[in-house]
């Protein structure tokens, strides 16, 4: 497990690790294989939130949910042109978040792909169980100008979530002030910003979505178990 942590955290290749002695760099990839494919790194995010949910609460009632673009050099599933990067190749992570920040669900795409194309997936990741939405405890998601289009109104309205998207503004023009309570986007590229700490994940070198997603699972896991001990 060290030798894998130490991939994440530095973006260091695989074989990089003979010369750390940890251990040999087929057997730690190996072995981060066989816990990706039982679902080792998703479990232990999960366990995460239900330690949070218990301690704290995850804060179910201000969601945010942005997607954010990586370089992809190698290529691979889940990977396509990226359109701000001179269509070099690159990968998306669509992420959604609670009202602190805390990463409840996360898919992967091209970087070409929409962002919202990848809503409905984002908010079907989530791994634990989201309490159902009531007059009482209404449950809202923050979306940036990006989610404005008809699909996305849809599936607020099949997760029963009141939707606050940014809305499209010709350039130039100042935005409008309002005493309503401003909707809480920052939080979820706070959290974009907490996951490229691990620089596996600021650079992709995996070519499986399997092993991508482990690699993204564990960061989240380790960043949600952070957030609990501080308590």
């Amino acid at each position: 497990m060290e030798a894998i942590l130490l991939v994440l955290r530095t973006g260091m290749q695989w074989q990089a690790l003979k010369a750390t002695g940890i251990c040999h760099p087929s057997s730690a990839y190996r072995r981060f294989r066989e816990w990706a494919q039982a679902g080792v790194f998703r479990e232990f995010w999960r366990l995460g939130l239900v330690a949070y949910e218990q301690m704290r609460g995850i804060e179910w009632k201000w969601m945010s949910l942005d997607g954010a673009m990586t370089k992809a050099p190698l290529g691979g599933q889940k990977t396509g042109p990226n359109p701000t990067d001179r269509a070099k190749k690159g990968t998306k992570r669509s992420l959604l978040t609670d009202g602190r920040g805390m990463p409840l669900g996360v898919v992967v795409a091209g970087a070409n792909v929409n962002d919202h194309k990848l809503v409905e997936a984002t908010l079907d990741s989530v791994p634990v169980r989201r309490p159902e939405p009531s007059n009482g405890a209404p449950q809202h998601l923050c979306l940036d100008a990006g989610y404005d289009c008809q699909a996305v109104r849809q599936w607020g309205d099949k997760f029963h979530l009141q939707l606050h998207i940014r809305p499209r503004r010709p350039p130039a023009t100042p935005p409008k002030k309002s005493r309503r309570k401003k909707a809480r986007r920052w939080v979820v590229e706070r959290s974009h910003s907490w996951m490229n700490r691990f620089r596996r994940l600021l650079v992709r070198w995996e070519k499986r979505e399997d092993t991508f997603l482990a690699m993204i699972h564990l960061a989240l896991g380790l960043i949600t178990w952070f957030h609990f001990l501080l308590r």
